[in-house]
């Protein structure tokens, strides 16, 4: 089940905060709850990605781009993701879960996201996401301009513009293999 609760306190208790700049991490201290774990009573890989939808709230409501997705009735929408996995959470452990806009290119945002306990990396996340208008993905010009961001977005590193283009070969529709024998 989606934790609507853990977003609901999240919203209200990031509002509060001070505004963070566009490019600076958005930081947010969270527990390993006994929903958040699997059958070896670790965080859940799954969790992870939803709580990774949480962090990313936090970031927009911070950076502002929250109060625009409202007036202009616009979504947020990942459009690919990459996941490592390197340390367990277990039940009641706490974490922090790191948020950051790396940049953008001429159709998608590109999002860092990282749980941390202390020094250890537990597991990290690239997203390409996107903002929705009408069920499609807004230019990311007029997100900028709405947003009243004038700049242009720094150079993607390396290693993430290498993954944009590996992804931009990958084949869609996937092909499909012939079925298995059960």
């Amino acid at each position: 089940m989606y934790p609507f609760l853990r977003l609901a306190a999240v919203t209200l208790s990031e509002r509060r905060k001070p505004a963070l700049g566009l490019f600076q991490t958005h930081r947010l201290s969270l527990r390993c709850l006994p929903v958040d774990l699997d059958g070896f009573l670790e965080m859940n890989n799954g969790r992870i990605l939803t709580l990774y939808d949480i962090g990313r709230f936090g970031l927009s409501i911070r950076v502002g781009l929250w109060d625009v997705l409202k007036r202009e009735r616009w979504g947020l929408v990942v459009a690919g993701s990459t996941v490592r996995y390197r340390a367990r959470i277990t039940g009641f452990q706490r974490f922090e879960l790191r948020t950051r806009l790396l940049g953008w290119d001429a159709r998608f945002f590109y999002i860092e996201q990282g749980m941390w306990r202390g020094e250890t990396c537990c597991n990290h996340a690239l997203l390409r996401t996107g903002v929705t208008q009408k069920g499609r993905l807004a230019p990311v010009a007029d997100v900028a301009r709405a947003m009243g961001v004038s700049e242009t977005s720094p150079g993607l590193p390396e290693w993430v513009a290498a993954w944009a283009e590996a992804d931009g070969h990958r084949p869609w529709p996937p092909m499909q293999g012939p079925a298995s024998d059960p």
